[in-house]
Formats: C-alpha cells, structure tokens, sequence
C-alpha cells in the first residue's frame, strides 16, 4: 500500500534557510527612527551573489550544512526557534561574534538590536521616543550575512533569539512585549510598571528630564 509522503523537518529547515539567505527582504516596509537616534550595521553593505537551487551544485551541501548544524542546536537543547536562528547564522567564529556584540552593548547606554521591517522593533522605536530615550540601533539586517550570526549568539546569551534585543546599561531588558523573566520583561511592561523612564534615566538614557509618558 503506498503511503503518503511526510514533508520532512529538514525540509521545512531548508526552506527557512534558503529564503532568509536569498537577499530579499523580508517586507518593503520602512521604519523612520527619530533623529535622535544613532543607526549602526554590522559593516558596510556589500553585494551579495545569488545562485539558484539549480545552477548552483553547492547549494544542497549549504543545506546539509545548515541542517547538521541545526540538528546539533536541538541536541544541546535549544529550542525550534533559536536552532533555526542558528542554521540560517550557518559557520561562523562564536568568539569573535561575542566580541562584537558586547562591544555593540558597551557602546551607548541603551542599545537595541533590530531588524528594519520588524513590526515589533517599530513598536519599541514608538516607546523608546515616547519615553524620551536616546538609543543606539544595530541592525542585523544590514548585510543579513553578518547580522544573522550576531542574532544567533544574541539569541544564545540571552535565551531568546527574537528581536529586537534592548539593551539598558549593559544589561538585557528583553524585546517589545516580551522577555526571559522578571529582569527582562521587555520595555512594554516596563512602561506600564513606570519602571522604563527609571531605568533609562539611572543609566544616562534619557534626553530630556521633562516627564513623559513611558
């Protein structure tokens, strides 16, 4: 009796892979910081060359690839998520990729890795400037080749791969509207604690001294 086909997890993986390396971007949409904010990439952008799944007979070894590292990820217990995060990120220097990224965190007082199109990252750009914040922004979709490593390791460190990833003096505050516990709530429920100005302010993040809404 022929049985139907299942559409494999490595598949699936791939896919993600293929489509978050191919150079297109995610969404034609265009977040418009305020002018006091500060917007730093991972380095100038450089050309990328795009090979089809055809033409190029290194393409399913990139996949094998990504997917032997994705199964590795799962094996030392990261979740879906994060392990995909790491498949896309593909080889990289895990050392040198921490450097970076606490040299990004030690380089304003608040510091937000974000992705352009992101809804949720246009969400706490809002609130940041309502609460009057003076913030550096990072993208990591500017090149995504190397963004997407720093998402990765980000992802590692913190426990929570999605962005944007704030941080507040050195230290994680969670994204948006989420986080990893009560230290890193992320900003919305800061700000509806009235703990967001506070903190921003104890750490030199704030523009003006005017009260504001958080």
């Amino acid at each position: 009796m022929a049985m139907t086909p299942r559409l494999p997890l490595a598949t699936l993986v791939a896919l993600i892979v293929y489509f978050s390396t191919s150079g297109s971007a995610f969404s034609p949409w265009v977040m418009i910081p305020s002018p006091r904010t500060q917007i730093i990439s991972p380095s100038t952008p450089t050309s990328q060359l795009a090979a089809s799944a055809g033409d190029s007979p290194s393409f399913m070894d990139n996949l094998t690839q990504r997917y032997q590292l994705f199964q590795k990820s799962r094996s030392d217990g990261y979740d879906f998520k994060q392990s995909t995060a790491v498949a896309i990120a593909g080889e990289y220097d895990a050392e040198e990729i921490q450097a970076k990224i606490k040299e990004y965190i030690d380089s304003a007082p608040c510091v937000m890795f974000t992705w352009e199109a992101s809804p949720s990252c246009k969400k706490a750009i809002k609130y940041l400037d309502i609460a009057g914040a003076s913030y550096k922004i990072v993208r990591l979709d500017n090149p995504w080749t190397e963004g997407n490593p720093i998402r990765a390791e980000l992802g590692k460190m913190v426990g929570r791969s999605s962005v944007p990833a704030i941080f507040i003096g050195g230290k994680y505050v969670g994204g948006f509207d989420g986080g990893v516990g009560e230290e890193s709530p992320g900003i919305l429920e800061m700000a509806c604690k009235g703990t967001l100005r506070e903190k921003l302010k104890e750490v030199g993040a704030l523009k003006s001294e005017d009260p504001g809404e958080d």
